[in-house]
């Protein structure tokens, strides 16, 4: 069966409702109760919308408030709260590939599966497709950094292609290996690419190359007042294991990097990577770096900001609503999945931050918006503002989905 036959509407599941709660149309006396799993600052409430999901990815919120997220287990999840309570009552899946990017746009819906990115024709309102998807771009480079986070903008789609290795190395992730010079993967990922929006049935060479040295900018999302792309990237591994750095610093560094991206930039991976404590990039040991050479880094786009290493940035929106307090407006939430090298010190990142923004850059020190009741409890991955100015945050690890709104002295 073909990629495209295999999402045709034969794959459609209509699953029962997910709660006994009023069906459309009864009024709701009070929405759903605020979840003690998830800590929001005050004034805030964390519903949880949906559970037992197949590990959601990215997520999309359309303008009615329906939602549909990328399954890392296979195809798209929709969920559609009739009644107004937070709680989702209507579920439907459709499709059998695994994919992380997902977007509502140009009256389409898009999916991204890791080596093919599919598109229905959508009409709001609409929750489950009504003919079989058309493929835009596929034969995506799998291996290493598979998934394909996506936007779709004014006729173009970005995608990143995330690298294949962790340093470019001889032989990858070993220790004192040195690094390939030049780095051959560069040529085909560890980048953003850009396709046109308008097209299917395109193949990776018929994409450009948007933006390089960005070993896997999981998190991408448009600046509204600028128009800009920005990212947020995860930086290398094991700077401790192979190259002997102390554990602190192995932890700490590299920084993973948030900042814009404009066409031609590059980050400079593999051959450099970011020092959050010294505030510059420097060379990479894999090519001759000794943790304060800088070399031709020197050249390299620095971020706008250095989160702590291996955080793992993984999802991005920006608040453009009026719902929030005003502190929370026009800045920017990032999802950080979580660390696992940073042993033998604690593992740290899993949670949602705030950054804020002023004409179109980050204004002020950034501060954690969303985290789970016990350490490390819950993995944040998808994030997406509703019409009615909530927050939607997914977990994977958890298969849940959350609804985060302001409900001031409620």
């Amino acid at each position: 069966m073909s990629a495209t036959r295999a999402f045709a509407l034969a794959t459609i599941i209509a699953l029962s409702p997910l709660t006994s709660r009023p069906s459309a149309g009864q009024p709701v006396s009070s929405p759903a109760p605020c979840d003690a799993a998830v800590q929001v600052p005050t004034g805030f409430c964390a519903v949880l919308v949906a559970e037992g999901l197949r590990a959601p990815r990215h997520i999309v919120v359309a303008p009615n408030g329906d939602i549909f997220a990328a399954s890392n287990r296979g195809g798209v999840i929709a969920l559609r709260d009739s009644d107004g309570d937070g709680v989702a009552e209507t579920r439907k899946e459709w499709g059998r590939e695994g994919g992380t990017g997902i977007a509502l746009a140009e009256g389409y819906l898009w999916f991204a599966a890791n080596e093919t990115i599919y598109r229905w024709k959508w009409a709001p309102g609409q929750l489950e497709p009504s003919e079989a998807a058309e493929v835009v771009v596929q034969g995506l480079p799998s291996g290493g950094h598979t998934a394909k986070p996506i936007v779709v903008k004014d006729g173009f789609l970005y995608v990143d292609f995330g690298s294949g290795t962790n340093s470019c190395q001889l032989l990858d992730r070993s220790a004192r290996s040195p690094g390939q010079m030049p780095c051959a993967e560069l040529g085909q990922r560890a980048g953003i690419w850009r396709f046109s929006s308008t097209r299917i049935g395109q193949s990776p060479s018929e994409g450009i190359r948007f933006a390089t040295g960005l070993r896997n900018p999981m998190a991408l999302a448009i600046e509204p007042t600028t128009g800009a792309l920005w990212m947020a990237t995860h930086g290398r591994d094991q700077l401790g294991d192979n190259w002997g750095f102390s554990d602190s610093l192995n932890a700490e560094l590299p920084a993973e990097e948030f900042g814009p991206v404009p066409q031609g930039a590059d980050y400079g991976w593999p051959y450099c990577y970011y020092d959050e404590l010294k505030g510059v990039k420097v060379q990479s040991p894999e090519y001759g770096g000794d943790g304060i050479k800088v070399g031709d880094c020197g050249t390299k786009r620095v971020p706008a900001i250095g989160f702590p290493g291996h955080w793992a940035p993984i999802g991005l929106t920006f608040y453009g609503a009026n719902s929030f307090p005003v502190a929370y407006r026009g800045g920017a939430f990032i999802a950080f999945h979580g660390s696992w090298n940073r042993a033998p010190l604690p593992q740290a990142g899993y949670r949602v931050v705030y950054v804020p923004f002023r004409d179109g850059r980050p204004s002020g020190t950034y501060k954690t918006f969303l985290q789970g009741a016990g350490t490390n409890s819950i993995r944040p991955i998808g994030l997406a503002v509703g019409p009615d100015g909530a927050l939607y945050v997914g977990s994977d690890a958890q298969g849940k989905i959350w609804k985060v709104s302001y409900v001031g002295g409620r």
